[in-house]
């Protein structure tokens, strides 16, 4: 049997779950079908992702379930599980359960009021002897509400410096830890909370990685985290453009059907045209973002999806006219695909990182020091 086979084979375990299924659902019926696994190099979460096999992942839950269990299944693959495996202690079982479906665990690294400046952030670990103590505050968590364990990205020194920062596994059933429910409708079955942490004590062995590379684990594993957002938005570009080709497809207009109309077909072909450059700039850099860990190749990746979802995702809704305002349409999925401009880094930052790489960018597009594939 092929890879591809494979994939398909097991993929159908899903068409089992209600398309309302909440992410942790969704996440067990992966983990015992062996498709987690099987989206890391050799199935080892420590080798990195293979492109390929995650795009297909995130596209067959994308098809059948809402966004925010999308969410809740993207954020562990890309993120969560990489940064595990590079502990040891409680992270290995912990990583072992994630990596079958049986616990979910939430990435707590923004913290109140800080948003994509992780230097800023004012959670704090105390390192000490055989213990540790965690305590602030992280908003937005995704899979909060849901988590067996938060791997918390934590200040053990004052100052902004990238080795001040480190990374902790902190059980939710610590005493100390609340979660409350993030007071939104546009996520549902994302688990999505707010996260305290009150003096919440631990044996240092939580402690994931070592102290003081928090934040360099995290660079390393958020392009793959921004590859893994461009994959998910082609293939809900993809879906949704699909949707409205169908309803122009059958909508009456005159002696014919509104998809007969030039100028819906010119607006619909403009769409067409952002999601196959998206999908051609992915392919293009997935390898540099998962082998070569090429953050100014993961910055121009997520700077060019925060651009082109929202022109793609509007111009359906438009074209979708009444039907757009349906439950699961074309108007909420634009709502909630504001995700994309947020999550991973907000456009406008990633932008400044892209201009701020302007001339190697300009060195990589001379004729004189391309090859053509």
């Amino acid at each position: 049997m092929s890879e591809v086979t494979a994939l398909a084979t097991g993929f159908g375990v899903l068409d089992a779950l209600p398309a309302d299924a909440p992410g942790p659902r969704v996440w067990r019926a992966l983990g015992r079908a062996g498709l987690i696994e099987q989206v890391y190099r050799d199935g080892s979460a420590a080798a990195g992702v293979d492109p390929e096999r995650l795009g297909r992942l995130l596209a067959e839950v994308d098809e059948r379930f809402a966004v925010g269990a999308t969410l809740a299944v993207c954020v562990q693959l890309a993120t969560v599980l990489p940064v595990l495996a590079t502990g040891g202690g409680p992270a290995a079982p912990a990583l072992r359960r994630a990596l079958a479906g049986e616990a979910v665990v939430g990435l707590a690294a923004t913290d109140a009021g800080t948003g994509s400046d992780l230097t800023a952030l004012d959670t704090q670990v105390r390192l000490g002897g055989d213990e540790l103590e965690v305590t602030g505050t992280k908003r937005w968590i995704t899979n909060a509400t849901a988590a067996e364990h938060f791997l918390v990205l934590a200040r053990h020194r004052a100052g902004r410096h990238f080795t001040n920062f480190t990374w902790v596994l902190v059980p939710v059933s610590a005493p100390g830890v609340a979660v409350t429910p993030a007071d939104t409708e546009l996520f549902t079955g994302s688990g999505v909370g707010h996260v305290r942490f009150d003096r919440v004590r631990l044996p240092v062995d939580h402690v994931v990685g070592r102290p003081g590379r928090g934040l360099p684990s995290f660079g390393r594993h958020i392009g793959t985290e921004r590859l893994a957002g461009a994959l998910w938005a082609v293939a809900l570009c993809r879906r949704t453009l699909a949707a409205t080709l169908r309803r122009l497809s059958a909508r009456p207009h005159g002696d014919g059907v509104l998809w007969d109309l030039d100028g819906i077909r010119h607006r619909f072909a403009a769409c067409l045209v952002e999601l196959r450059q998206l999908d051609a700039l992915t392919r293009e850099l997935g390898d540099r973002i998962t082998s070569g860990h090429d953050s100014g190749a993961a910055a121009l990746l997520k700077a060019a999806v925060g651009r082109a979802v929202p022109q793609v995702l509007g111009e359906c809704a438009q074209l979708q006219g009444a039907e757009g305002f349906t439950a699961g349409g074309a108007r909420t999925l634009g709502a909630q695909a504001g995700i994309f401009a947020v999550g991973g880094g907000v456009t406008e930052v990633v932008l400044g990182a892209v201009a701020g790489d302007a001339q190697a960018w300009l060195d990589e597009l001379d004729p004189a020091s391309r090859s053509w594939p």
